[in-house]
C-alpha cells in the first residue's frame, strides 16, 4: 500500500512523458492483435504464423500512430482522463480500422503475403478490443490515482442537488486541477432520489440523519448545485446541521442567469463554474427577486444622470448597475475624497467609454451645486447622500439637520430649478416611527421630497425606503467579521434585537425600478423579507469561521437604537405596485409652504449647536418622533406633561 501511495506521488508531482503513452498504446494494439489471431485461429497456427503475425501488428502500430496523432490521444495527462479524451480514442482507433482495412486491400492485391496475416473482420475486432482496453487502462489509472490521492487539501465533499444541477457540478469538480474536492455523494430534497446511485455516489435525502453521516464519512464540504442555492439558503435547520457537524458550504459562482432561470446547465456553464466558500451574507434566507432590468434601462439609455452619496455603499452600486445602461454622462458626487478616487478609477476602468465626472464636494454647499446642475443639467437624480450611523447623528444631531434635511432640500430645489426628470431618493426603515434623530432626519427629507411633489409640475419625486443592506459601510457584518478574526468577543447590543437584510446589488436594482417608473409622489416601500435575529446571525458567523471558544458579549441598546425596525408606521397603509416586492405607502400629506416654513426654523436652531433645542423641533415637526435609550427622552416626557 505504501509503494502505491509513493508510486501515485511521484505520478501526481510528475507526467509521463508522451512517448511512454505512445509505446503503452502500441503495445495494447500488439497484444489485442496477439489475441485476435488466436481467436480466430486457435494456438496451432499462432506459432507457425508468428513472423507475419508480427509483421502485420508492426505495420498496425504504425497505422494507429496515424489516428492518435490526428486526434492527440497521447497529449493528455492519463489520471486527468475524461469522457473526451474517452471519445478521442475510439475515435482515433476507428481512423485507424479505415486505414488498416485500405491497407490490407493494397497489400492483398499486391500479394505481400508477410503483411497480411489478418482478415478484415480480425482487424475490425482487434481495434476494437485494443480500444476498449485503451479505455480501460486509463480509467483504471484515474480510479487508482483519485482513490489514493496523495493532496491532503482535497477534501471529501456531498453535493446538495442531484440530477441535472448536481450532476454538472460533480462532473466540474472533477474536471478541476489541481483538484480541491472528491465526490462522497448527493444530498436530494427529492424522495423519489432515495436509495439511487448517481455517479456511482449514493443519494442521501434531506431528512436522513445528516450530521452522522456527514461525521461517519468524514465530509468536510457541501457543494451547493446552482440550482438549488434558494432551496439551501431557505432551510436554515439543514444549513445549521451541515455547519455544526464541521462543514464548509460552497456555492457556485460564474453561472449565467439564464441557465439557473432555465434550470438547464449547459457544457460552457460546467467548465466555467468555480467554487467558493459562502458568507454568511450568502446564507440569510430569502427570496429571489427578480427586476426588469431591461426597462430601466430604456429608461436611463442615453441620459445624463447625477449620484450624490456615489462613493457610499448604496451610491457606488448604484453607479455600477447605472453605468452598464450607457448613460449619455454621469456626474458623481461625494465629499469623501479616497472613496470617491476609488469610484473614478472603478468607471475608468470597467466603463471607460462612458464620460463620467467624479465631484468631491458637500451636497449642503449651495453654491457649489448650483454651479453644477447649471453646467451638467441632469436628467435623472439619484440622492443617495446621507449621514446614516444612529448612534453619531444621535450626538451630532445639527449635522444630522445639515446634511441630510438642508442637503437634501437643496439637491431637491436644484433638481426642479433645472428641469430634472425624475428625482429619487434614498430612505429607509428607521423613519418610520423613528426613535431616534437619524431616522427623524430621513422621515423630514421624505416630508420635503413629497410636499414639493404635490405643488409642482417640473418634476417627479419618488422616494424609496428599505431596511439594512448587507455588506454596507457601518453594517454589523464587517464588525462581527474583524472580532472573530481577533479572537472575541462578538459584541451584540441586545439578544432580541432583530433587523430586516438585503443584498446592496438587489437593493439597488429595485430602487431603479421605482425611480424608473414611478410616476412622482410616492414612497416606495421594499418588501424585506424575514427579519433576522442579530445574535443568530453572529452564531451562524462563528460557525462558519470554524473558530472555537468565540464568546458572544451583549452591551447593551446603543443610544437611539430600537429592538426592532419597522417598514410602515401604525398610521400608514399600503397599496401594490407594478413589482411584488414594492409596495407604495399611503401617507399623510404636507402643506408645502409649512413644511418649508418648519424646515426654515429647524436649520436656524440647528446651526446654534443646541443639540436639546434641535431635537425639540424635530419632535414637533414629526410627532410619532419618540427618543428610546436615549438622553432626548427628556423631551418626551416634556413634551407629554405639556399636552397633559
Amino acid at each position: 500500500m505504501n509503494l502505491i501511495r509513493r508510486i501515485i506521488h511521484w505520478f501526481s508531482r510528475n507526467t509521463l512523458p508522451y512517448w511512454i503513452i505512445i509505446l503503452v498504446d502500441c503495445a495494447i494494439v500488439f497484444a489485442s492483435g496477439v489475441v485476435t489471431y488466436w481467436l480466430f485461429n486457435h494456438s496451432l497456427e499462432l506459432y507457425d504464423h508468428r513472423y507475419s503475425i508480427i509483421y502485420s501488428l508492426v505495420l498496425y502500430m504504425m497505422i494507429s500512430l496515424v489516428g492518435a496523432k490526428v486526434f492527440s490521444t497521447y497529449a493528455g495527462i492519463v489520471r486527468y482522463s475524461s469522457f473526451v479524451d474517452l471519445l478521442h480514442v475510439a475515435y482515433a482507433n476507428s481512423v485507424s480500422i479505415v486505414l488498416a482495412l485500405i491497407i490490407t486491400f493494397v497489400l492483398q492485391q499486391l500479394d505481400v503475403e508477410a503483411l497480411t496475416a489478418f482478415q478484415p473482420l480480425e482487424t475490425i475486432i482487434l481495434f476494437v478490443i485494443s480500444t476498449f482496453v485503451m479505455w480501460m487502462v486509463r480509467v483504471l489509472v484515474k480510479a487508482i490515482y483519485d482513490s489514493y490521492l496523495p493532496d491532503k487539501a482535497v477534501v471529501r465533499a456531498l453535493i446538495y442537488g442531484a440530477l441535472t444541477g448536481g450532476v454538472g457540478l460533480a462532473q466540474s469538480i472533477q474536471l478541476q486541477r489541481p483538484r480541491r474536492f472528491i465526490l462522497d455523494g448527493f444530498i436530494s430534497h427529492d424522495r423519489r432520489s432515495e436509495h439511487i446511485m448517481l455517479m456511482g455516489k449514493k443519494v442521501y435525502n434531506i431528512n436522513d440523519d445528516l450530521y452522522t453521516i456527514v461525521k461517519q464519512r468524514k465530509i468536510r464540504a457541501i457543494l451547493v448545485s446552482p440550482l438549488r442555492v434558494n432551496d439551501f439558503r431557505n432551510n436554515q435547520e439543514l444549513q445549521n446541521t451541515l455547519i455544526s457537524a464541521g462543514c464548509k458550504i460552497y456555492m457556485a459562482q460564474n453561472i449565467r442567469e439564464a441557465s439557473i432561470k432555465d434550470g438547464q446547465l449547459t457544457t460552457d456553464d460546467i467548465h466555467d463554474m468555480q467554487l467558493r466558500e459562502v458568507s454568511v451574507e450568502d446564507l440569510l434566507p430569502r427570496q429571489e427577486i427578480k427586476v426588469d432590468m431591461e426597462s430601466v434601462g430604456e429608461q436611463l439609455r442615453g441620459k445624463r444622470i447625477l449620484i450624490t452619496g456615489a462613493a457610499g455603499s448604496i451610491g457606488s452600486e448604484m453607479v455600477r448597475q447605472v453605468a452598464q445602461f450607457q448613460p449619455a454622462r454621469m456626474m458623481l458626487i461625494d465629499q469623501a475624497e479616497t472613496p470617491e478616487h476609488n469610484v473614478r478609477l472603478m468607471m475608468a476602468n470597467e466603463h471607460p467609454d462612458i464620460v463620467a465626472e467624479t465631484i468631491v464636494a458637500s451636497i449642503c454647499d449651495k453654491g457649489r451645486m448650483e454651479h453644477l446642475f447649471s453646467t451638467f443639467r441632469p436628467d435623472y437624480v439619484f440622492h443617495a447622500a446621507a449621514y446614516k450611523h444612529v448612534p453619531m447623528m444621535e450626538d451630532n444631531p445639527s449635522e444630522a439637520v445639515h446634511n441630510n434635511i438642508l442637503g437634501t432640500r437643496i439637491i431637491a430645489d436644484l433638481s426642479v430649478r433645472y428641469g430634472v426628470q425624475k428625482f429619487v431618493m434614498v430612505s429607509t426603515d428607521k423613519a418610520v416611527n423613528p426613535t431616534n434623530v437619524m431616522g427623524c432626519s430621513k422621515r423630514i427629507c421624505e416630508i420635503y421630497v413629497q410636499s414639493l411633489s404635490h405643488s409642482q409640475q417640473t418634476t417627479q419625486f419618488v422616494t424609496t425606503r428599505f431596511g439594512n443592506v448587507l455588506g454596507s459601510n457601518g453594517s454589523v457584518i464587517p464588525l462581527f467579521r474583524e472580532q472573530i478574526r481577533n479572537g472575541g468577543p462578538v459584541t451584540v447590543t441586545d439578544e432580541r434585537i432583530v433587523r430586516f437584510f438585503m443584498l446592496i446589488p438587489e437593493a439597488c436594482q429595485l430602487v431603479l425600478e421605482a425611480g424608473t417608473k414611478g410616476h412622482g409622489g410616492e414612497i416606495f416601500v421594499f418588501d424585506m423579507g424575514q427579519p433576522v435575529r442579530i445574535a443568530d446571525l453572529a452564531r451562524r458567523m462563528i460557525q462558519l469561521s470554524g473558530s472555537k471558544n468565540i464568546e458572544i458579549k451583549y452591551t447593551g441598546l446603543r443610544a437611539g437604537e430600537k429592538l426592532y425596525e419597522e417598514v410602515l408606521s401604525e398610521l400608514e397603509n399600503t397599496k401594490p405596485s407594478f413589482h411584488d416586492k414594492l409596495r407604495i405607502a399611503e401617507v399623510r400629506e404636507y402643506d408645502y409652504q409649512q413644511v418649508c416654513h418648519d424646515i426654515d426654523d429647524l436649520v436656524a436652531i440647528a446651526r446654534q449647536y443646541d443639540n436639546m433645542a434641535t431635537v425639540r423641533k424635530m419632535k414637533q415637526i414629526v410627532p410619532e418622533f419618540k427618543s428610546n435609550n436615549s438622553i432626548y427622552e427628556q423631551i418626551d416626557r416634556e413634551l407629554e406633561s405639556a399636552n397633559g
